[in-house]
């Protein structure tokens, strides 16, 4: 993708670590007591090796199939208003009744508004053709990816983990609950959009289209 100086798989298995390194990846071991893949990310950047690093990206394990338009949108919310930036995808409303589907709800200069695995934004009247119009240019699916100053990082684990945070299971709420301002990159995907794994489903599609992706015999 070209946006890193440096790409580092923070994990707390050693085998995820051995496989890592195996296949040239460098790899840190991290505490299997995190809440949250941010702060398993913070512990690895406080590491010594990386403390030089302004910038720090945090690519979800769950999202293999990630853009590089997704991962540059994030990036390029840091700055300004915004000292930690993610990204979003247009998708069809059909999203909205899938709870293992993140939406996101942000202002016109991107700010967060929320984050929800429910149906947001909600068209009160559904029957309503333009009320549907509206919705169907306002439904964003979240992308597991986060781009953070290295203030901002090591502050946001400092938060205690919010209600909000703990009953979607939605990390970023820690943050914008406690009143920070997340910036939301928005992105036109190219093709299919390919989802995170989140499901026993999502899974097994994910294994289809690693063997396709890599050449490998099925």
């Amino acid at each position: 993708m070209e946006v890193a100086d440096r790409c580092v798989i923070a994990t707390d298995s050693e085998e995820v670590a051995r496989a890592a390194r195996e296949n040239g990846a460098e790899a840190v071991l991290t505490s299997s007591e995190h809440p949250s893949g941010t702060d398993r990310v913070a512990e690895a950047a406080s590491h010594r090796d990386y403390a030089k690093y302004d910038t720090v990206l945090n690519v979800q394990g769950d999202e293999p199939f990630i853009a590089a338009d997704a991962v540059r949108a994030a990036l390029e919310m840091i700055g300004g208003a915004f000292s930690i930036g993610t990204a979003a995808v247009q998708a069809a409303p059909a999203i909205l009744n899938e709870p293992n589907i993140v939406k996101v709800v942000a202002a016109t200069d991107g700010r967060a508004l929320y984050f929800s695995r429910a149906p947001i934004p909600y068209a009160r009247d559904n029957r309503d053709a333009g009320d549907a119009a509206i919705l169907r240019e306002n439904v964003y699916q979240h992308i597991g990816v986060y781009a953070y100053t290295r203030d901002a990082l090591m502050r946001w684990v400092q938060l205690p983990p919010h209600p909000l945070e703990l009953v979607e299971k939605l990390e970023q709420l820690r943050p914008l609950a406690a009143g920070w301002a997340i910036g939301v990159g928005r992105v036109r995907m190219q093709g299919p959009l390919r989802r995170g794994i989140d499901t026993e489903s999502d899974l097994a599609q994910a294994n289809s289209e690693w063997t396709v992706f890599s050449g490998e015999p099925a």
